[in-house]
């Protein structure tokens, strides 16, 4: 009699052992998540990672806690993410200059293609070209015209950034005008030498200067995306003024370890989608500049690859020197 019990029960207690064997990742998240900011406080990714911190920690059920890792044009932080554990837990907030570094620098500290994954686009701004205010050339023309002299100049948070590769790029290489390139330590330096003349040009990310274009401190000369930017809806296109199909953007992403359970990478994708209808967040990315962006997992990953070819024959056409 025994024996037949325990014949009976065994089985039982094998299937109702089964949901204790699941994958952990079936239940991410179960502690706070760290997102891991390429750039400085207040930049593009900055700007969109406390933006999602706080709308995920909700439906998350656990708290995302932001650090900010600056360096090298956000490799610092990318390479540090792609040594991380691939449990979710540890996720990289980037930008385009992810699909730049690798053709603009020679050490890296990982493989773009192999270590980390795009797990969401979130977000996108065009960059932003602007004129010091007592500039006398207003319009996109009309300073190609002054520039063929050769006396312009103008600033950026850095080289290889991707409002540095857009200005080479129309510049040098459409328009063709010999003007120079003044890298700064950031987007408010460079913003600071356009307002007091030391500059003619600044090339940056929109966000960092819609307050001053609406103040009058600079002058929004074109704006670099398909569109004009609701944020500034003055200011015209690229491809308005006399460069038609110009289209760029700084665009903003979530990567993870390579190795991360393809149920987490998922959970990620499905929530910044669900995000990315939500009324209040499409305002707040409004408010500053940014436009929602989107896409399954492989849609990502296609983009990242696009991305990265397009940006290396950014590199090989204007000639900018690898760091």
């Amino acid at each position: 009699m025994a024996s037949k019990f325990w014949r009976r029960l065994l089985p039982a207690l094998a299937l109702a052992a089964l949901p204790l064997a699941a994958p952990a990742q079936d239940k991410w998240p179960t502690r706070p998540v760290r997102f891991v900011v390429a750039f400085a406080p207040a930049g593009p990714a900055d700007i969109i990672a406390r933006l999602l911190a706080h709308r995920l920690a909700q439906p998350l059920g656990q708290s995302v806690v932001v650090e900010n890792k600056p360096g090298a044009g956000g490799s610092v932080a990318s390479a540090l993410v792609a040594r991380a554990e691939p449990d979710g837990y540890t996720l990289l907030i980037n930008t385009s200059s992810y699909a730049v570094n690798p053709s603009m620098q020679r050490q890296l500290g990982f493989d773009p293609k192999a270590d980390l994954t795009l797990a969401a686009l979130v977000a996108a701004s065009p960059n932003l070209i602007v004129t010091a205010p007592n500039l006398k050339a207003r319009t996109l023309q009309e300073v190609v015209a002054d520039a063929k002299g050769g006396s312009y100049n103008y600033g950026t948070a850095g080289a290889g950034t991707t409002p540095h590769l857009t200005a080479e790029y129309l510049f040098k290489v459409l328009a063709k005008v010999p003007v120079t390139h003044v890298p700064y330590q950031g987007a408010a330096p460079a913003l600071n030498a356009a307002m007091s003349g030391q500059t003619q040009l600044a090339s940056v990310a929109l966000p960092a200067a819609v307050e001053l274009v609406k103040s009058g401190r600079v002058h929004g000369l074109v704006v670099t995306g398909a569109q004009r930017s609701p944020a500034l809806p003055d200011v015209p296109t690229v491809a308005e003024s006399g460069f038609p199909g110009f289209e760029d953007v700084i665009w903003v992403g979530v990567f993870a370890p390579a190795k991360t359970p393809p149920a987490v990478l998922q959970r990620i994708n499905d929530e910044v989608a669900r995000l990315q209808k939500d009324p209040e967040f499409l305002a707040r990315l409004a408010a500053t500049g940014f436009e929602p962006m989107g896409g399954n997992l492989e849609a990502v990953r296609g983009y990242l690859d696009r991305e990265l070819d397009k940006w290396a024959r950014v590199v090989r056409e204007t000639g900018a020197q690898p760091n």
